[in-house]
């Protein structure tokens, strides 16, 4: 087997090698686990934006329970004065109740808001968990996917590695300047350095040669290099 010949045996397995690569960046987990970290920091998002509507619901809340066990404590000290016998004026007892009478209207309102309040996180907080146990899942999803993609890449390194220790076999027949210049030719010309000449056709392009040029060529010697006159590939009879 002659140089060309085995020049076309490395370009064989380079594209076998390139097909291996494109392979490996389009496993369709590779796609799974990029949607699935995406479905998460749009969950995760989303959790954050609800979590900070509830924890703003919950402060309003706190803050009417707080004030209402203030007023508690206000009344408790109120009546504890009217019926401490240290306070004997009539208007001044007058006075004491009507404060406790306000403070009772007050706290009233304040329970009710508190309550309206507590009423308006708890939608919140189911949203909250229904979006935590979507991510959970979706988390999931991605870690099935980061296995099954792991397991494939794995795979495939596995091809490429034979075919990359074929290929280095091969390429040691042929000599180092037309192994070089089909390298050049390859890496400009979308992968494929060369090409058989199958009738008048070549198959790096696919075009058809002049019948004078396909005559010129086969009256060549075995070994001498020639080029595609239309793509400028390597073409071996």
């Amino acid at each position: 087997m002659s140089a060309l010949d085995d020049l076309l045996d490395v370009q064989e397995h380079d594209t076998a090698a390139d097909q291996l690569r494109h392979k490996h960046v389009t496993l369709p987990e590779r796609a799974l686990v990029e949607s699935g970290n995406a479905e998460i920091a749009r969950l995760d998002a989303a959790i954050a934006a609800v979590s900070e509507e509830v924890h703003g619901v919950r402060r309003e809340q706190k803050k009417r329970e707080d004030e209402v066990a203030l007023l508690e404590e206000r009344w408790a000290d109120l009546d504890k004065t009217l019926y401490s016998g240290s306070v004997s004026a009539p208007k001044e007892l007058q006075a004491l109740q009507e404060e406790q009478g306000v403070i009772r209207r007050r706290q009233s309102r304040l329970e009710d808001e508190a309550l309206e309040q507590m009423e308006l996180a708890e939608p919140l907080d189911e949203q909250v968990a229904a979006r935590t146990a979507e991510r959970e899942a979706a988390d999931e999803r991605v870690k099935a996917a980061l296995v099954a993609l792991a397991e494939g890449e794995a795979s495939i390194d596995a091809e490429l590695a034979v075919v990359e220790a074929e290929r280095a076999a091969t390429a040691t027949g042929i000599p180092d300047e037309l192994l070089a210049e089909y390298d050049q030719i390859r890496r400009h010309l979308g992968g494929i350095g060369a090409g058989k000449l199958h009738g008048a056709t070549c198959s790096g392009c696919n075009l058809g040669l002049p019948a004078v040029v396909v005559d010129r060529i086969r009256k060549m010697g075995p070994d001498e290099v020639v080029h595609c006159e239309e793509c400028g590939r390597i073409l071996v009879r």
